[in-house]
């Protein structure tokens, strides 16, 4: 049986900017809401990340002329997508999705608030420069079984998971509560092959709340 009182779900950029009609909407992305909102209540802790980019960061192809979307570069000897302007500091579109029940939330964690480097992962930067602080408040929560669930599958939720693992957090990823992006063909499969590699669990919902008490 899952122990409530040490566990945490963290529930990645639930965002308007990644949902039906956001400027870089996951496909079907805002289905996971509502499992976001049927999951919290089971949880010690929850824990909700935003992507939080200032307008000139440097992720977003217009900040790049003469590159697109979707193109790959290397910035600083770090490889980054170019992705739409998205999430941006205070706006709308960084926003949770309105229909996100945060009542549960204990702690938001803010990321790619540096304007030089993007960060997908809840823990560290893309350079794993500098961390989020997110796993030493985990631990002073006596909380090493984690849950992960959220957008996108096959790059923030994929990242997460992979930094949890190294820094020897027991992770499962509800696959069935998150969304991918599916860049290339076999992204999705990619990721979650990746996260099993490192000993990610890969769980469903049926399992998780099966197993809840």
């Amino acid at each position: 049986m899952i122990t409530k009182s040490k566990t945490a779900l963290i529930m990645v950029d639930l965002q308007n900017d990644f949902c039906q009609g956001g400027s870089l909407a996951v496909p079907n992305g805002d289905d996971v809401v509502f499992l976001a909102n049927q999951l919290q209540p089971h949880f010690h802790l929850v824990i909700a990340t935003q992507d939080w980019h200032p307008a000139n960061h440097t992720s977003f192809a217009s900040n790049h002329p003469g590159h697109t979307v979707g193109e790959v570069i290397a910035i600083d000897g770090v490889e980054q997508v170019l992705w739409p302007d998205h999430c941006v500091e205070g706006t709308p579109g960084s926003a949770f999705h309105p229909a996100l029940n945060t009542s549960h939330v204990n702690k938001i964690v803010y990321k790619g608030s540096d304007k030089t480097i993007d960060s997908y992962s809840a823990f560290f930067d893309n350079a794993h420069l500098r961390s989020t602080g997110l796993c030493d408040y985990l631990l002073e929560h006596g909380v090493h079984d984690i849950y992960i669930m959220g957008l996108a599958t096959d790059y923030c939720v994929k990242y997460s998971c992979l930094d949890a693992a190294k820094l020897n957090l027991n992770v499962h990823v509800i696959v069935d509560a998150c969304r991918g992006i599916d860049l290339q063909e076999g992204d999705i499969a990619k990721a979650l092959q990746e996260m099993q590699q490192v000993g990610v669990k890969i769980v469903n919902m049926e399992e998780v709340l099966a197993n809840m008490y």
